[in-house]
């Protein structure tokens, strides 16, 4: 079984004496209950699993009755490691982990937690209230070209188009189902249960015009006007922004700000919809794909979306930034930030030679430490994609 790098870490910092509550938050299919499965296969301590996924069981009494199974093993036999997936679906499930760790520290039960959520930003609501200094995140982000290269066999083409979902992965040769599993297993259910189920939507319909709208212009600026014009709605820029936070911290799509060099006025900007990961976008199009491939357009938008969601991807749990630039008709597709250092980059899907006039106009504003090209003659896509973000700042 393939096994992610991040393993590693999850078992290191299982097996440190000192006590935090290690949590695992990351989107909806991306291996959390894989990871955590493989943890417990490899420690040993026993160890006890539970799911809230079901909404019928996430009480404050289902985490209670959990918790004191993980008592029960870890007081007969000196230690034991307790994993609650879905936990952002129970009810006031911080302040409820927050007494109970706290009643464990106490009584010197040694009892490891490990959490697992698929809503960062619900979880992140959670974690910051009640369990300040408790805890340590642990990002599991979508899969990588090498990480499903190595598992699957994904060529660089099938991964631009068929993304980074590893339930997803053994259905692509059959492009109905497998655009079918991610509509319904993945989009849907993410909506439905990560968002609507979890949080105050007054318009439900509008957040997943708005989801659509992301995929729709992947790679492009739209401001929060257009988008209304666009969804046909009456709702308000605040609430429009306020939705596709949602979709960002579920996995799905995001708004990159533009690069200002003040991150105040950046904030003001139109922002560039950004799919977090191309199968998104893929699996509502018409195209399999081999006929993707021959719409240069909606290919080069295809690569552009990918390098944007490997970038978006790699800073999750970093000190790294990601923005646009433009200034009239003039654009550079992305810029990373890690304090004063600053990359541009500008993606190119075709080796056709082209002036870069947006870099050029950016270099002198800003003068940036890096300026790559990636794809025609710079940088391959393959490799961009197969590096860790960091390596390019």
């Amino acid at each position: 079984m393939f096994k992610r790098p991040l393993l590693t870490t999850i078992l290191e910092r299982l097996c440190e004496p000192r006590r935090f509550i290690q949590v695992l938050a990351g989107p909806r299919q991306v291996g959390k209950t894989t990871l955590a499965e493989q943890a417990m296969a490899e420690l040993a301590v026993p160890c006890h699993y539970a799911s809230a996924d079901d909404a019928a069981t996430g009480s404050a009494i289902w985490l209670e009755q959990q918790w004191d199974i993980g008592r029960i093993r870890a007081r007969q036999n000196g230690g034991a490691l307790l994993v609650l997936d879905e936990i952002q679906k129970v009810q006031r499930w911080s302040e409820v982990v927050k007494r109970l760790w706290e009643e464990d520290g106490r009584t010197g039960t040694d009892l490891k937690i490990l959490l697992l959520g698929s809503s960062q930003l619900l979880l992140a609501q959670g974690l910051t209230e009640s369990l300040a200094g408790r805890f340590e995140v642990m990002p599991v982000r979508h899969w990588s070209f090498t990480e499903m290269s190595t598992a699957f066999g994904f060529s660089l083409e099938q991964f631009l188009f068929f993304g980074g979902y590893p339930g997803a992965a053994p259905l692509i040769d059959d492009r109905q189902r497998w655009g079918r599993y991610i509509i319904d297993a993945l989009i849907e259910s993410t909506i439905a249960r990560d968002i609507l189920m979890m949080t105050r939507v007054d318009k439900p319909a509008l957040l997943r015009r708005l989801f659509k709208l992301g995929c729709d212009y992947s790679g492009q600026m739209l401001s929060y006007q257009k988008m209304v014009g666009q969804l046909q709605d009456v709702g308000n820029t605040t609430t429009l922004a306020h939705y596709l936070d949602l979709l960002e911290g579920a996995g799905m799509v995001a708004g990159l700000q533009k690069y200002a060099g003040q991150s105040v006025r950046s904030r003001a900007s139109s922002p560039k919809l950004q799919v977090l990961n191309t199968a998104l976008l893929s699996a509502q199009s018409p195209f399999d794909l081999a006929t993707a491939m021959e719409q240069r357009d909606w290919w080069g938008r295809l690569v552009e979306s990918a390098i944007g969601a490997h970038i978006m991807n790699g800073l999750v749990g970093t000190d790294m930034e990601i923005f646009y630039w433009r200034e009239g008709s003039l654009e550079v597709d992305f810029v990373m930030r890690r304090g004063e250092m600053v990359t541009a980059i500008e993606v190119k899907s075709s080796r056709t030679k082209e002036t870069l006039p947006g870099m050029d106009a950016f270099a002198r504003a800003f003068n940036p430490q890096r300026k790559l090209l990636v794809g025609g003659q710079g940088i391959p896509v393959g490799e961009f994609l197969s590096e860790p973000v960091a390596r390019w700042l």
